[in-house]
């Protein structure tokens, strides 16, 4: 058996610069990730807005979940765990919205469409060197045009 020692980590006094600093990463990551703000039913659908003003709504038909909700109940639907999921209290309900969203696949290949579309546009050294490494082959080969009638076949 092995025995690993715990390293005894000295006490470094929190600083008003280190406060600024995780506030700041805070405000960033708050930027980055869209939580949602508010929920609405209209309609026979969940309105779920979010912090960046942007909107989605899902209807509720094809959602399990919301079985046996009554119009009261969605009416009570509350944004929670900091914008992340959708709850009713009364109905002791908690449920990610990501995964609501996920349920849907017009969206779900949204989202993917528009992830390859950014990847896609992503630069590293691999891909330039990929770039010269062809570029000194003579570019990407074009493509051969097969002519109707010609017969490659042996």
């Amino acid at each position: 058996m092995k025995i690993v020692k715990a390293k005894v980590i000295p006490y470094v006094p929190l600083t008003d610069a280190d406060v600024e600093k995780a506030i700041a990463r805070g405000r960033k990551l708050k930027r980055l990730y869209a939580n949602a703000s508010n929920v609405r039913y209209q309609d026979d659908c969940i309105s779920i807005g979010f912090s960046d003003g942007s909107r989605v709504m899902l209807p509720v038909a094809g959602l399990p979940e919301f079985e046996g909700f009554s119009a009261q109940d969605f009416q009570q639907l509350e944004v929670g765990f900091g914008g992340k999921a959708l709850c009713c209290e009364a109905k002791d309900l908690d449920v990610s919205i990501t995964g609501l969203i996920a349920t849907s696949q017009p969206l779900m290949d949204l989202a993917t469409s528009l992830v390859a579309s950014r990847n896609g546009r992503k630069r590293s050294a691999a891909k330039s060197a990929a770039a010269r490494a062809n570029g000194k082959k003579g570019g990407r080969p074009r493509k051969e045009v097969v002519e109707p009638g010609d017969s490659t076949d042996v």
